[in-house]
């Protein structure tokens, strides 16, 4: 952090079964001990011939996240690590450093103000508190393009689904000019607009509810 009052830190209160994997170095080490350790057990339903390929297909979906995010500025990545009464949940959220700014003291109200104005396209944006400081939710829908779909190969065709997905925007405390962003994203139970997707949103929600920075 830029000054000496900065916190250093944040901290979350995780739901069980969820693991936080930091995207900036230790990545590969949190994987293998933290995430790969739960997998010994895979969905109901998966045969145990089918159970090794699951697991390694599941490795390397979730190391391709995880240098997608980094490349975009993440700082950690969270994800489910154990099923849920034979299931294992589709979603994860990344916490990522944003390009506001750029170094300048923006006044936080000013971006707040500027970003809801902006809005998102088929969503909703709307002015919350987190930690005690303005900053913005964003809730909406990510479907695939159906025409760029067509001339993608069969692999990216099969992984695109509709998404749910809900932001969070704010600035770091006692550090003018640095923000970040929570960024959540589901494709729920297939239907993202059912109940279950939305206790999915319910969720993450109530996580970013705990968020407080650490100075310690």
């Amino acid at each position: 952090m830029s000054t000496s009052t900065a916190p250093r830190r944040y901290e979350l209160v995780l739901p069980p079964g969820w693991v936080r994997i930091p995207l900036r170095e230790g990545t590969k080490e949190a994987l293998e001990s933290v995430l790969f350790s739960h997998m010994g057990q895979v969905p109901e339903g998966i045969p145990r011939d089918d159970a090794m390929r699951f697991r390694l297909d599941m490795r390397r979906q979730l190391e391709k996240q995880a240098r997608a995010a980094r490349r975009n500025g993440g700082l950690d990545l969270y994800l489910p690590a154990l099923p849920r009464g034979g299931i294992f949940l589709m979603a994860s959220f990344i916490v990522a450093e944003m390009p506001i700014g750029q170094g300048h003291a923006v006044p936080p109200h000013a971006v707040i103000d500027q970003l809801t104005d902006e809005g998102v396209r088929d969503g909703t944006a709307t002015k919350v508190d987190v930690a005690g400081a303005p900053a913005l939710r964003r809730d909406y829908r990510s479907i695939p393009d159906e025409e760029e779909l067509r001339s993608a190969p069969e692999a990216v065709q099969q992984a695109a689904l509709p998404t749910r997905r809900v932001d969070y925007v704010l600035p770091v405390a006692d550090d003018p000019g640095r923000w970040i962003s929570i960024n959540f994203s589901t494709p729920g139970d297939g239907d993202i607009d059912s109940e279950f997707t939305d206790v999915l949103v319910e969720l993450f929600d109530a996580v970013v509810g705990t968020f407080k920075w650490s100075y310690e």
